[in-house]
């Protein structure tokens, strides 16, 4: 008995070729994209994959080549004509209206009208037909920033989705999210994969897409190096196929802490999020503080900074106490609180990547003004050290991958001789080398004999980084474990209030 033919591709690339400034980020492109497949596109940053889904978007035209829809190739696309012809996509930073209900982003541009005015009845009625269909339980009435990151993540796709995208493309549409609500993204996608939609999905999660994917391609510098049946693949293959070589980010052997505490935090209290949290971290040490997204260890950057003033707590570094609630007093101690939001806390899109890398060091140095040829000698140790990676000689940071731009925020702190240093979800959204990178400049920081909080949502980066973790559940600290002597299953059943053997 021989197997049914695989479905005709609703959408095929040929030959797609776009430069940007003669930089070339896409070259001789070839990809297939069939109904009722997952098809994850993997890569480094810069490989090229967010470029092509622009390319499929409308977003960009290609300098060669084109875009087959139904039998018909389209050498320059536009948005308009992509989502009319059945290609929708949902970028990694949402694009709600937060101020806007569910019901009216669903149906935004597209509102029913009667002579001249909305039909606010329909709206909802409507609304809730597109939930419904894809078993989305919410109140279409409620304020979308009043929503949780997965569920404004489901209210985009079902707006696409009502819109008739028979083609759907999602950037990293799990970043940020803890693993349960991860698993609810990725249920409502296999459920569009069952209903026939061709689904375009980019991760840099290996486990995830292995996970969730039917087909893989994986692209390097600008081009599809390799396309194979997920099922044919396992994680170091794939970074093999993504990197060009083995990359390895393995536990080093570090000297012990000193008999020295960094960094106190004794009772920090914030309303119903973070309460009693507690931790001592010695000079030299790592301490992780594993939670599920949106936990306590979410508040500790905005508390310890100084952004925000707890209700209660104390706060010493390196044995002085210090004031809570004023960023200038965090700084003075010697206690360096890097973000996990690098585009809207982090850095200065605006600036070049000499300036965001020199800006905290000229603050504390009370330097003004600078001339930009010496600016560029004061950065170049500091992107040699940190590895930052640019096209042109210096470019606004916001053109950077976002593993260099992390990059530039580390070395933008790290380099101001900190006592202890709290970290927030350091390799968020950057690539595996990237991520190896980072790892080894945490290492070395905690080789200097700094104190180093990290906080993360990563049981994995846990157990690579730290030599305690702390586990909160609830706003409470509920563990402490010696990394040497557990596991990652086990703090991860902890943090979710499991057992284990």
């Amino acid at each position: 008995m021989t197997s049914p033919p695989a479905p005709a591709a609703v959408v095929r690339v040929r030959g797609v070729t776009k430069s940007f400034g003669g930089a070339a980020a896409l070259k001789e492109v070839d990809l297939d994209l069939n109904p009722g497949e997952i098809h994850a596109l993997m890569g480094m940053n810069g490989a090229g994959k967010s470029t092509l889904v622009q390319v499929l978007a409308g977003v960009h035209q290609p300098d060669r080549g084109g875009v087959e829809i139904d039998g018909r190739t389209h050498a320059a696309l536009t948005m308009r004509q992509a989502r009319r012809l059945g290609v929708s996509m949902v970028p990694q930073r949402r694009e709600l209206v937060m101020g806007l209900t569910v019901a009216e982003n669903i149906l935004l541009g597209d509102l029913p009208v009667r002579r001249g005015r909305v039909n606010w009845r329909t709206v909802k009625a409507q609304a809730r037909e597109a939930l419904e269909a894809l078993d989305i339980v919410l109140d279409v009435e409620q304020p979308a920033g009043e929503l949780t990151v997965a569920e404004q993540t489901m209210v985009e796709i079902a707006r696409e989705v009502r819109r008739g995208g028979r083609v759907l493309i999602l950037d990293e549409p799990t970043a940020c999210l803890g693993a349960e609500a991860a698993q609810q993204v990725k249920t409502l996608i296999r459920r569009l994969r069952d209903e026939g939609i061709a689904i375009v999905y980019i991760s840099h999660y290996i486990d995830e897409v292995l996970d969730v994917a039917d087909r893989v391609t994986v692209m390097r510098d600008g081009r599809v190096v390799h396309t194979a049946p997920a099922l044919e693949l396992d994680g170091p293959g794939l970074v093999r196929h993504m990197v060009g070589r083995d990359v390895v980010s393995r536990r080093p052997e570090r000297s012990a802490p000193r008999e020295e505490i960094g960094l106190r935090v004794s009772g920090l209290s914030r309303g119903r999020f973070i309460r009693d949290f507690g931790v001592e971290v010695q000079k030299g040490e790592v301490v992780g503080v594993l939670g599920a997204a949106g936990d306590a260890q979410s508040f500790l950057f905005d508390l310890l900074s100084g952004r925000l003033r707890p209700d209660g707590g104390t706060l010493h570094v390196g044995g002085r106490r210090v004031p809570l609630g004023r960023v200038r007093h965090s700084l003075d101690s010697g206690l360096r609180c890097v973000s996990g939001d690098r585009r809207n806390l982090g850095l200065i899109p605006g600036l070049s990547v000499n300036e965001n890398l020199m800006l905290a060091g000229d603050r504390f140095a009370r330097r003004r003004l600078h001339r930009e040829p010496e600016l560029a000698l004061r950065a170049a140790p500091h992107r040699d050290a940190y590895g930052v990676v640019t096209l042109s000689r210096n470019p606004p940071v916001s053109t950077l991958s976002g593993g260099n731009q992390q990059k530039v925020l580390l070395a933008k702190w790290l380099e101001t001789s900190p006592t202890a240093v709290f970290l927030e979800d350091p390799t968020n959204g950057v690539d595996v080398a990237a991520m190896a990178d980072i790892h080894t400049i945490i290492d070395d920081l905690a080789g200097r004999g700094v104190a180093v909080l990290l906080a993360s949502s990563s049981a994995e980066e846990i157990m690579r980084l730290a030599d305690r973790a702390v586990v909160v559940r609830s706003g409470h600290v509920v563990a402490e474990q010696d990394i040497a002597r557990t596991t990652r299953d086990e703090l991860v059943s902890t943090a979710l209030g499991g057992t284990h053997p």
